[in-house]
């Protein structure tokens, strides 16, 4: 589904990304792990076409999207939520889960349902769903913007750091919940740094250390690994 080859990033004289190819196949969850400055979210936000790979392939069911901005990403499919969590702060939690669902506003009915599922998977916002965007803790905001990319129907979801800055039980929670959008056979990549915790939910996982792949695997194997710690696994 996805493949990317030979990825590169440059941020002026910083190469962030060296060379990362990577593959991710319908309906399974893969993790890109590593330490902070690893490349781990620059690769995805190349991905996902926030940003403008300067080298290298993103190819989807064969269609190259390389030079794909995030909008024709949307439209093919592949939703991705940023680590940044970027809540439209003065709205609330109705509002945005229905901004979500903005290339399919016409058909009403079906944002009415696919909102009041979102209600459903996540009980915190239904509690919330007058209340402004801004005003929510942060694990509710991780809520929010992975129910709002859900919105849009997607076939892949990525996911750049869902656990950054949250409480233990909250983390628990995220990961229960990637867990039950993988048993529903989204396509998922997940970008994070709790490497115990991504390790449990993933089929896959590769490890990029200075913006290069130091290793790849099943994440048994890699959970498995005598060198999970010198690989620079945080978590």
């Amino acid at each position: 589904m996805i493949d990317v080859k030979d990825l590169h990033v440059r941020y002026g004289a910083v190469h962030a990304v060296r060379g990362v190819s990577l593959s991710v196949a319908d309906g399974e969850l893969v993790t890109l792990l590593g330490a902070n400055g690893a490349g781990k979210s620059s690769s995805i936000l190349a991905i996902a076409g926030a940003i403008k790979a300067s080298g290298g392939s993103v190819m989807l069911d064969g269609r190259d999207m390389t030079s794909a901005n995030p909008e024709a990403m949307l439209r093919a499919g592949v939703a991705t939520v940023p680590e940044t969590r970027d809540v439209f702060p003065d709205l609330t939690v109705d509002q945005n889960l229905t901004l979500g669902a903005y290339a399919r506003r016409r058909d009403r009915k079906s944002v009415a349902e696919d909102r009041a599922r979102m209600f459903d998977m996540f009980p915190r916002l239904a509690e919330r769903r007058e209340q402004a965007g801004g005003t929510l803790s942060g694990g509710e905001q991780q809520m929010l913007v992975i129910a709002r990319a859900l919105m849009s129907r997607p076939r892949i979801l990525l996911l750049d750091e869902p656990s950054l800055g949250l409480a233990p039980a909250i983390v628990d929670q995220i990961f229960q919940m990637i867990a039950d959008l993988k048993a529903q056979k989204l396509t998922i990549l997940l970008v994070e740094q709790n490497a115990r915790k991504a390790l449990q939910v993933a089929d896959r996982a590769y490890v990029l250390r200075l913006g290069e792949v130091a290793g790849s695997g099943t994440a048994r194997e890699i959970a498995a690994s005598t060198d999970l710690d010198a690989l620079y696994l945080g978590g």
